[in-house]
């Protein structure tokens, strides 16, 4: 549910696991689209104007039907892979899968992803989005706390109406980690007739009632900094102590035990100061950690990082609160790639999905990322199963 990179690279981390060679090497743009006229919610709210970014590779074919679409994880952006510019740092977070002859056939695919409502990354300058942090065009002023709820539901609801502007009349397949996974999975249960294929990476079906628990606790977090003023701080302090300690526990929420292990073990942050010694000396991993969350708490939006909060917790597919329910109406042949070890969207419960797609008849296969990360194992090592993707995607 990052850009995860970020964080994760703050920490010294890479990706542990062998993928193919080499990278996409061509330059992205992000685009701009407007929802046509006034949106409504599934809650039914209105929203005068919707915006989001959007980026695309390859060309879609005469009959719209080679399209393959990339929702984003909980803190990415619709950047998956290329850079914006020849020396950018780091290029999109799943290039590895992406260009010529890959599983991401720049040659044969149109690949499309799509920036979410309440993108945490709107401070970038690259990032497009409507949220709480959007000016409202009533007052002029940020939404802050009376920005409308939102839902998975409604993010689908953005993308289709870009595709439908794009040309789009198939989509080859629909691939996302995280929430990504959500959104792929609401598209197969929204448009069965227009999703062929389903590829859900370390994904959710349904936020249960320990995930919605303990994705609370995320927006809890921000919620307690003095800063927050109920969501209306625009214009004054933000709550960047609430939001960096809310950064903290989603890191060690998406990581293994594992990580912990292979990077820093029990070294100390000063090789002089014994942490026994006093409750200021640290160890590696408590100052790596700090650094990290600070850093990305000071690039990301609060109330956007609330809303998408909520919106993950709401999450179930097709509005269903019947899982077995909600997905009766998916028909696309699914490939489901959850981590072994991750710790919070567990890979015992898509084998439960696996379970219910198989009984009523849907094509579906299932093989477990590896990799010491747990969750990030989705987005920084999805190099390894290159091949299984590929494979997929041509039969």
């Amino acid at each position: 549910m990052s850009d995860m990179r970020h964080g994760l690279m703050a920490l010294g981390l890479a990706a542990t696991v062998a993928g193919p060679a080499g990278a996409y090497d061509g330059l992205v743009e992000k685009q701009s689209f407007t929802y046509p006229g006034a949106f409504t919610t599934v809650g039914g709210a209105t929203i005068a104007q919707v915006k989001v970014g959007y980026e695309t590779l390859g060309k879609l074919d005469a009959a719209g039907s080679n399209a393959i679409l990339i929702p984003h994880f909980f803190s990415g952006t619709s950047h998956f892979a290329g850079r914006y510019k020849a020396d950018d740092k780091a290029p999109g977070y799943w290039d590895a899968l992406v260009g010529p002859g890959k599983p991401l056939d720049t040659d044969k695919y149109f690949l499309i992803s799509v920036d979410s409502l309440c993108n945490i990354n709107v401070k970038d300058g690259i990032a497009v989005t409507t949220g709480p942090a959007s000016i409202d065009p009533g007052t002029g002023k940020p939404y802050g706390s009376h920005f409308p709820e939102v839902q998975i539901r409604d993010f689908v609801t953005v993308q289709k109406a870009l595709l439908d502007k794009l040309g789009v009349k198939k989509l080859h397949a629909v691939m996302g980690a995280s929430m990504g996974s959500m959104q792929s999975y609401e598209w197969a249960a929204s448009y069965p007739s227009m999703v062929e294929r389903l590829i859900a990476v370390i994904p959710s079906a349904q936020a249960d009632a320990y995930t919605i628990e303990r994705v609370r606790h995320w927006g809890d977090i921000v919620k307690l900094d003095p800063n927050w003023k109920h969501g209306d701080y625009y214009g004054g302090p933000e709550p960047l102590d609430g939001l960096t300690m809310a950064f903290k526990v989603l890191s060690l929420d998406t990581l293994a035990p594992e990580w912990g292990a292979a990077q820093f073990g029990r070294k100390w942050a000063d090789p002089a100061k014994d942490p026994a010694k006093s409750p200021d000396n640290l160890y590696a991993v408590e100052t790596g950690a700090d650094a990290a969350a600070l850093s990305r708490a000071k690039a990301a939006d609060a109330g956007n990082f609330v809303c998408l909060v909520r919106a993950n917790e709401l999450f179930t597919v097709g509005g269903k609160d019947d899982l077995a329910e909600g997905l009766k109406t998916v028909k696309a042949k699914t490939l489901l790639l959850p981590s072994h070890n991750d710790h919070l969207l567990f890979a015992d419960a898509t084998r439960h999905v696996r379970d219910l797609l198989d009984a009523q008849g849907t094509k579906v296969e299932y093989h477990e990322l590896d990799g010491p990360l747990g969750h990030v194992n989705g987005v920084v090592g999805m190099g390894q199963a290159a091949a299984i993707v590929q494979k997929f995607l041509a039969e």
